[in-house]
């Protein structure tokens, strides 16, 4: 038959299918996340057409070496291999998959099932000298003796049996995947990327407070100084960073007065987030806190008691601030020549300028905000929690976050970004490390499972660090408000355990601050975003302790350390809540059982899958309230809890299991 000729297809011989790799985001689009020590655990679908034998190899290296080493993978079932490697320094790493045929392993697989038929092999035997020889062309010099050597034994007067018994040993699976031909190997067309952070990154405790009401004279401004004095307290309720509202000048152009009034007092100190006045702008400090030698003492001083100072970055300006003189093209404008204001409608903010990330001078408007990490960054500071990244252009803070990490990989950045679901993971996956959560807002027991489930047992778990707030100074929720004493200790609990990351606006939370502006309101009557505050410390009721000894059971136990391990369990109370996470020590499985009822003591019978814990099912075995210092026996699957929440509403469990008969858990915690 006629006909034009055709060009042979690239890649023709390539036969081998890589699909389906995990974890991949969006097509290898975004990075996943690790912190340093962390394995990264890679699946893939790798087949192909008939029945030869595969060799299949995760690739890795960090960004900044060009050679890769190769981790063989293990298969599996149904198509499915598996490889992982651990990540030891920060930055970024790269990793991809490499499959091919085997002849070799192919020839040694069917040869030991002709053996075990008691079949004749003889011809078999000659066929693998012939696959060794060839080998053997393209091996080094060393590994060329070696192949040729077994290649004559398969050749030798030995009895067949014992030829085939030697290359069928152990020690002769070498010869696997070692030396075959690669040439028609096929690669994974992409490589991906990991972000590897410091541990603060995946597990940190925040707390948050305005400096400017640590003053000890009601009235009086606070000052940095003052911070210092309250570290020792920070410190001994366990939290390792200091959130601080920013510490800028402020205006006084349409200043907020007290509990957010259009008509400010003289005396009244306005918001921190009306950045700039005369005195300076974002690379400016407030002249009340003091001085920058001040705040250079007052990091200091934190790291000595093991605490980070972070900063808020708000990239918004009040009608004071330097920059609405020095670069009016930089923000938008309203038919009647005034620049337009923050809104959220029907919330104004008069006092507070937006960028305008549409504006034609763009460009010169994300440097100089870039230049104001740097600044800070120069200042001592590697934590930022930032302001509504949602309401800026995207791919500035890609560009952002991409730049400083370049120079400062060890540098964090917390998205406080209450929006809806596809921007809050958006801001994630594009490079913010850790991520404010809908956490605040779920209460019910099929809430928090089924929102808990969807951060830890998805792909979002590859990309999304949840850092978990009962409360922020915008934020006084309805439970909080009517709940009680009980309500801020089970939110705590809840917090604390169901995320790595945690941390409270305080000393409000701690002091159980719970009266709101107004009806249905969740701002804060006598809100310290617009005046000072007096807050007593050494108040009896403060939950002060009863936080620093769940804070301290978090850094003893390292399950509460990372979130994938995160197991619910089933209870015949839907008031109760009873969870699980652990660790790759067999001696740290902690269970959680949290009564959500702040009214009512509830009971119920939880049900524990005791074969996937570890826990032989006819053994009696004990569990350790590390939270209540009381341990209990008890036995088999389903066993009996009661809290009442006006005592303590939660236990904290410690199984204790006896390493000797306990089963292994499915996969270690930082897989």
């Amino acid at each position: 038959m006629g006909g034009r000729s055709k060009a042979a297809p690239a890649g023709g011989l390539r036969r081998v299918i890589i699909e389906g790799v995990e974890p991949e985001i969006d097509g290898g689009q975004f990075p996943i996340k690790r912190t340093i020590g962390e394995p990264v655990v890679v699946e893939a679908n790798i087949f192909t057409d008939g029945h030869d034998a595969i060799c299949a190899f995760l690739l890795y290296r960090n960004e900044r070496h060009r050679t890769w080493t190769e981790v063989e993978m293990t298969a599996l079932a149904n198509d499915r291999w598996r490889a992982s490697f651990e990540v030891d320094r920060l930055g970024t790493y790269c990793y991809t998959l490499l499959a091919f045929h085997d002849p070799i392993k192919t020839w040694r697989r069917d040869l030991l099932k002709r053996v075990q038929a008691s079949q004749d092999v003889s011809v078999d035997l000659l066929i693998g000298a012939e696959l060794l020889d060839k080998a053997a062309t393209h091996a080094h010099q060393t590994s060329t003796v070696e192949l040729t050597e077994w290649a004559a034994l398969l050749r030798s007067d030995v009895s067949a049996d014992e030829r085939a018994l030697a290359v069928l040993d152990e020690r002769a699976t070498f010869l696997d995947c070692t030396y075959a031909g690669r040439e028609y190997a096929t690669h994974y067309g992409k490589e991906l990327a990991v972000t590897v952070d410091r541990e603060r990154a995946r597990f940190s405790t925040w707390y948050e407070m305005f400096p400017r009401s640590a003053s000890p004279v009601p009235g009086r401004h606070g000052t940095f100084a003052d911070v210092e004095k309250h570290l020792p307290y920070i410190a001994n309720m366990g939290f390792d960073v200091l959130y601080m509202p920013p510490i800028h000048p402020i205006g006084s152009t349409y200043r907020k007065g007290k509990n957010n009034t259009l008509t400010p007092e003289t005396d009244d100190s306005g918001s921190p987030w009306g950045i700039g006045s005369a005195e300076g702008g974002h690379k400016a400090i407030h002249s009340e806190l003091g001085t920058f030698e001040d705040f250079h003492q007052l990091v200091a001083r934190a790291s000595n008691y093991g605490i980070e100072i972070a900063l808020d970055i708000a990239f918004q300006v009040s009608p004071d601030h330097p920059y609405v003189k020095e670069h009016p093209e930089w923000f938008r404008y309203r038919p009647d020549g005034t620049i337009q204001y923050a809104e959220n409608p029907p919330k104004k903010y008069q006092d507070i300028y937006p960028f305008d990330f549409a504006s034609e001078d763009w460009w010169r408007l994300w440097q100089e905000l870039e230049s104001i990490i740097e600044f800070w960054i120069e200042h001592g500071i590697r934590i930022f929690r930032v302001d509504n990244p949602h309401t800026k252009a995207l791919p500035f803070w890609e560009w952002l976050i991409a730049n400083i990490k370049q120079d400062y990989p060890e540098v964090i950045f917390l998205s406080e970004a209450f929006t809806r679901p596809h921007p809050m993971y958006r801001l994630a996956k594009i490079g913010f490390t850790q991520s404010y959560t809908y956490f605040a807002w779920r209460n019910l027991k099929w809430e928090l499972e089924q929102y808990f489930e969807e951060l830890t047992q998805s792909d979002v778990v590859e990309y999304f660090r949840p850092n978990l707030w009962p409360n922020t100074p915008d934020i006084l929720t309805g439970m909080l408000q009517t709940g009680g004493r009980p309500a801020f200790m089970m939110r705590y609990v809840l917090a604390a355990t169901l995320g790595a990351s945690c941390g409270i606006y305080g000393p409000a939370f701690e002091l159980l601050e719970h009266s709101p502006r107004e009806a249905k309101s969740e701002e804060y009557l006598h809100s310290e975003k617009y005046q000072l505050r007096d807050w007593k410390l050494d108040d009896p009721a403060s939950l002060s302790e009863f936080i620093g000894r769940v804070n301290t059971i978090r850094k003893d136990n390292v399950a509460l350390q990372f979130d994938r391990t995160l197991q619910f369990y089933k209870i015949d109370n839907e008031q109760i809540i009873a969870y699980s996470k652990y660790s790759d020590d067999p001696a740290n499985l902690i269970l959680v059982v949290v009564n959500l009822d702040v009214h009512n003591t509830q009971s119920g019978w939880i049900e524990l899958p005791l074969r996937e814990l570890g826990i032989p099912g006819d053994a009696p075995f004990e569990v350790y309230d590390v939270l209540a210092d009381a341990r209990y026996k008890w036995s088999g699957a389903w066993n009996y809890v009661e809290l009442n929440p006006h005592v303590v509403p939660a236990h904290i469990f410690r199984i204790e299991r006896d390493p000797a008969i306990a089963h292994e858990l499915p996969e270690p915690i930082t897989s």
